[in-house]
């Protein structure tokens, strides 16, 4: 908005008026939606936004200070009536002299040769914007009738510009809001990465996304998203799929192709019902890439829908982009999403981004992937510093999409901090794990939780041995959290109930429930886990 006045207060001099002032309604630039900004007395606030004039030193009021005009100025006139008002001889007058309630400030207008004014309101779709004065001094002849039409015709084109800069601010600083309402606000507490990461939002706001969510059994998912568009429709669209990747992710605890799968399907929704509405604007295309980490295994599987690979950085510095079977985007449909599994070292970096940082107009994506590979290479090994030396490096001046950056650098568990077990199908196996798993917290100095993970240790393996199919197998990890998982090759899951007075069981879940932080099952090729966690001592 203020750009726009500059260029009014330009434009007009020196060919229509010698000095041209452009104030904004205080109302307009604090981006509130009103009308004429006043007081009870009828005195209008206004805030000088522009002045452009044959000479500087002129006693006009400078920008940034702020205004009011009183009821009988030609200035509220103008307001009151919608219509620009001419002052021919300015010597003749004296109500202009009320601006600001300033008389000596007129004095020296008139002192200084300023000798005829207009001043036209601008307004749009009913709303009060500003006001543009011209005022003459060096010309001699005053303003006339057709000088008033040629000023009110100014300030009707102006005006249509002012308020779609202003509409323009506004819905771009509420699409900012809502962006970065919706993106991770901070990495949540895990250990089975050190991440960092970076978003950089280009002028338009768009709908990159990424997360880092832990998951059960010392796992953590990596997330990274590219909505196509921008403004407010991608920035909302961004946070309705990233609400939708949380929820299949945890309760739901998906494989990486099934989540996309079930993400997929959703887009579909959410354009169908776009459609249906009338809307043309529809999500379809937009790319995700879904990664799931587990440091016990050091394994991590990747699905991809038409999303850009990650680099993967090994220990000893050597790059490579993984060979993630690509996929269609999201919304498209007709072929099913593929998971890769690879084995990472202890230290290996998994880097995740966006298209905006290696390809844009003036730079090519092979050329972008390949001064990536290299940056990498010679990148400081943590991942904040790789973060610093990738945007160093490949960083544009002006973006005009947006950059999402994440890196994970993997950590293995020791042996020391799992504890596996093989079950036999027989109901004195859970007495014989049981006191294997008190042995263990023993020895890891978590006295406090025997009882409870005793109590949780024999329900799970009691369904198992009773209900399950399969080799049976119980594994105790502690990564800041203590979690106990049993697993089989049932695709049964158990689920909590309130069992009646009469019952002779259905409270061992609920017990589970009751002991544990948090509980819940995920489903494997072989079959399905059963896992329970607890906060240990000194964990938040």
């Amino acid at each position: 908005m203020t750009r726009t006045a500059e260029e009014l207060a330009q434009v007009a001099v020196p060919r229509f008026a010698d000095y041209v002032a452009v104030d904004l309604a205080e109302s307009v630039l604090r981006e509130e939606e009103l009308g004429v900004d006043g007081t009870s007395t009828g005195i209008r606030r206004m805030q000088r936004a522009a002045v452009s004039g044959i000479r500087d030193d002129a006693p006009l009021f400078a920008v940034g200070d702020r205004l009011t005009f009183s009821p009988s100025s030609p200035q509220a006139r103008a307001v009151e009536s919608g219509v620009a008002v001419l002052v021919p001889r300015l010597r003749e007058s004296t109500q202009w002299r009320e601006v600001d309630l300033d008389p000596a400030r007129g004095s020296r207008v008139i002192d200084f040769g300023i000798h005829s004014l207009i001043t036209a309101p601008l307004s749009a779709r009913g709303v009060l914007l500003g006001m543009v004065h011209f005022w003459r001094s060096e010309k001699p002849e005053p303003f006339d009738q057709d000088d008033l039409s040629l000023a009110a015709e100014l300030a009707t084109r102006a005006s249509v510009s002012v308020d779609n800069a202003r509409r323009y601010t506004r819905e771009h600083g509420l699409a900012v809001a809502l962006q970065r309402r919706l993106l991770p606000r901070g990495l949540p507490e895990q250990n089975a990465v050190e991440v960092a990461s970076r978003y950089l939002p280009a002028q338009a706001v768009g709908g990159d996304w990424f997360d880092v969510i832990p998951l059960p059994g010392a796992r953590v998912a990596l997330v990274m998203g590219d909505i196509v568009g921008h403004g407010l429709h991608a920035a909302a669209t961004m946070g309705q799929l990233r609400t939708a990747v949380h929820n299949f992710s945890t309760p739901l605890d998906l494989p990486p192709d099934e989540l996309l799968s079930h993400l997929d399907e959703l887009v579909t929704l959410i354009d169908q019902d776009a459609i249906t509405a009338g809307d043309e604007t529809t999500v379809t295309g937009a790319t995700c890439l879904y990664a799931v980490y587990d440091s016990v295994s050091g394994t991590c599987v990747i699905a991809s829908a038409g999303h850009p690979p990650p680099a993967l950085v090994h220990p000893d510095g050597r790059v490579e982009f993984l060979d993630v079977a690509p996929c269609l985007p999201l919304g498209i449909g007709g072929l099913p999403f593929e998971a890769t599994e690879w084995s990472l070292a202890e230290g290996s970096r998994l880097v995740l981004f966006t298209d905006g940082l290696v390809e844009r107009r003036a730079l090519d994506i092979d050329v972008g992937l390949r001064l990536l590979r290299e940056t990498l290479a010679r990148a400081d090994p943590s991942p904040e510093g790789t973060c610093d030396a990738v945007l160093d490096a490949l960083l544009p001046e002006s973006r005009s999409d947006d950059i999402a950056l994440l890196v994970a650098r993997t950590r293995v568990l020791g042996p020391e901090q799992v504890a596996e077990w093989d079950v036999e199908r027989d109901p004195a196996a859970v007495h014989r794990v049981r006191a294997a798993v008190s042995a263990r917290l023993m020895e890891w100095d978590l006295e406090d939780l025997v009882f409870p993970t005793e109590l949780i240790c024999s329900e799970l393996i009691t369904n198992a041995v009773r209900h399950a199919t399969g080799p049976i197998k119980a594994r105790l990890i502690r990564d800041g959290a203590l979690t106990f998982e049993v697993s089989d090759h049932s695709s049964t899951s158990p689920h909590l109930r309130y069992a009646a007075s009469t019952d002779e069981g259905g409270r061992g879940l609920f017990l589970v429930a009751q002991f544990a932080e948090r509980w819940g099952t995920r489903y494997t090729k072989e079959g399905k886990v059963i896992w329970a966690e607890q906060t240990t001592p000194g964990t938040a």
